[in-house]
């Protein structure tokens, strides 16, 4: 029995139709993020000083071992699929996706330079945004892994930070410059505009690390418009996560984040 193939008309990529595509792609991940982060810090704005507050970055999803690990698996699981899908939608015939926004692993000397590179430099300028917010009282305690000391813990909180990375930088970097350009907008103004929203969904942490990631997004911006290639920020944004994630969770306390 032969299938049958059914050919139909395909929606025209037009401004109209990237607009839509955008606004799904952004509500179904980061987007619907920032404005859950905004509606946060309001309600935290509005119970007390930020500075007498904590945010717990990787917390505890349920008091028995098993299910804390299903539940964190999960939770990375799923936070992945926003990336299948502007895969799918940027993949055209020829060409994959991967290739277009330099997702590869076809140039490791300037994938992981420029990555550690990056990484020391955010890094270093993360530690001064915060340690400035909480002096100037508009940052709340980030605790950036509160999860029970459980033989996974470590390993989770490695996914977890190659979830963060793969996200964002796939996402807020590869796909929205690709969109917002076809729908003619200026280097400069997707830069600004893709730091923006980076910014934004963190702002649940406090106006410090708004402000922060919203730096971050301009350095990784001007980065990617000179290499054309995501794999950099991936790795600069996974060693940052990976470093404060594990760090905090093996050291504790003991290295001043989150007191």
């Amino acid at each position: 029995m032969q299938s049958e193939t059914v050919t139909t008309g395909a929606m025209p990529r037009t401004r109209k139709y990237y607009r839509a595509e955008i606004l799904i792609v952004l509500g179904l991940s980061l987007g619907q993020s920032a404005v859950y982060s905004i509606v946060n810090l309001a309600d935290k704005m509005t119970r007390g000083p930020l500075a007498s507050q904590t945010t717990s970055l990787n917390p505890v999803l349920n008091e028995r071992e098993f299910f804390d690990l299903l539940y964190q698996l999960l939770g990375i699981f799923f936070a992945l699929v926003p990336v299948a899908l502007v895969v799918l939608l940027m993949t055209s015939p020829g060409k994959t996706a991967f290739r277009k926004i330099g997702f590869t692993f076809s140039r490791p000397g300037i994938d992981f330079g420029l990555g550690f590179g990056l990484a020391a430099l955010i890094g270093a300028g993360t530690l001064g945004v915060y340690a400035a917010g909480r002096a100037l009282g508009i940052t709340t305690a980030v605790v950036p892994a509160a999860l029970d000391q459980y033989w996974w813990t470590v390993p989770v909180l490695i996914l977890s930070a190659l979830r963060h990375a793969v996200l964002e930088e796939v996402v807020m970097v590869g796909y929205l410059f690709d969109r917002l350009a076809k729908l003619g907008w200026g280097t400069w103004t997707v830069i600004l505009t893709s730091a923006a929203i980076r910014g934004s969904y963190h702002l649940y942490q406090g106006i410090g690390p708004g402000v922060g990631n919203f730096l971050m997004g301009l350095i990784f911006g001007y980065a990617y418009t000179r290499t054309r290639r995501v794999m950099p920020l991936v790795v600069a944004h996974a060693l940052l996560d990976i470093a404060g994630f594990v760090g905090y969770a093996l050291l504790g306390p003991a290295i001043g984040i989150g007191n």
